[in-house]
């Protein structure tokens, strides 16, 4: 009502319209600003229930664990992976400990978690031998153990205390040939060692360079970034290393599991080049069409229609 100056039953009535016609709820109405667009360009986003009917038909359920265990996802798509790394489900108590052996900090993680939870950093001299750090790991339930990713200084200056993802799309079409659709910069803030629900922003593939202010994680508060409120860097603009080699790495990854045509990889940009983090199924639809991000007001489904020709039979 605040936004619109529409009265309350008019209002309501539109988040109706549009949860029915358009697959959006109240979370989508807000954040994407249906409130003030015309019905042709409401059809082009990618809303809750659109995503979820692209999940449903671009990927197949039976091959989702692949990306969902963290362990296998690593094992998979061990080429692209230059952190050490051991799965605490597989591995005895001696090669957990000759893996910890002599390091500072170790990431500790749940082996199908998501969103940064069951996810630890662990500095080892908190515990007083291996014994209560095994002890530790085994009490947690955590799946998997890995080295801190040497970060590049252009990200570690965006801000030191979390490892900065970039999150890429990739797409295979029809005939089964990838295609990277976006690629966003996630960036942590404050106190949190992950950057999820920090805040993010678009990249230009061809350049490497961030394109927008960033925005808040929590995308319902609607706060724009131009400048870092910890590292002070203005954001737009920020150049970001390997960009290129992070998406020609995604677009060859992308083949090795074809089943699962829509991945958002999430790439660290070591000082040595891009490794992949995780790889997600499930893809945020939030991340890419707010509109700070989107001057013309377009949203995505445009472009997997482009690329998957059966999405007209179930959307």
């Amino acid at each position: 009502m605040r936004k619109t100056g529409k009265n309350r039953l008019s209002v309501f009535l539109d988040i109706l319209r549009c949860t029915k016609k358009y697959g959006a709820g109240y979370y989508d109405y807000l954040i994407f600003g249906f409130y003030d667009l015309p019905a042709e360009k409401r059809a082009t986003y990618v809303t809750r229930m659109v995503s979820r009917k692209l999940n449903l038909f671009l990927n197949d359920t039976g091959y989702m664990h692949c990306f969902d265990n963290k362990d296998e996802f690593n094992e998979i798509f061990a080429k692209f992976i230059r952190r050490g790394w051991i799965s605490a489900d597989k591995a005895d108590k001696e090669s957990l400990r000759a893996f910890c052996a002599g390091k500072e900090e170790i990431f500790a993680k749940i082996r199908d978690g998501e969103c940064s939870h069951g996810v630890e950093r662990i500095r080892t001299a908190d515990y007083p031998d291996f014994d209560a750090l095994y002890d530790h790991i085994k009490s947690c339930g955590y799946g998997l153990i890995e080295d801190v990713v040497d970060q590049h200084p252009a990200l570690e200056a965006l801000h030191p205390g979390s490892v900065n993802c970039m999150r890429i799309i990739t797409l295979l079409d029809d005939s089964g040939e990838p295609h990277c659709l976006y690629a966003v910069q996630k960036i942590g803030m404050g106190d949190s060692f992950v950057d999820c629900n920090c805040m993010f922003a678009p990249v230009d593939i061809e350049t490497g360079v961030i394109k927008y202010p960033a925005h808040s994680g929590e995308t319902p508060l609607g706060i724009i970034y131009t400048e870092h409120p910890d590292s002070h860097i203005t954001i737009p603009g920020y150049r970001l290393p390997f960009v290129g080699q992070a998406v020609e790495m995604c677009l060859e990854a992308a083949r090795i599991v074809p089943q699962v045509r829509y991945v958002g990889w999430d790439v660290a940009m070591s000082k040595e080049g891009p490794e992949f983090i995780e790889g997600n199924t499930y893809c945020a639809h939030d991340f890419w069409q707010l509109p700070p991000h989107t001057p013309d007001r377009i949203g995505m489904l445009p472009v997997f229609r482009k690329y998957a020709a059966g999405l007209k039979d179930v959307l």
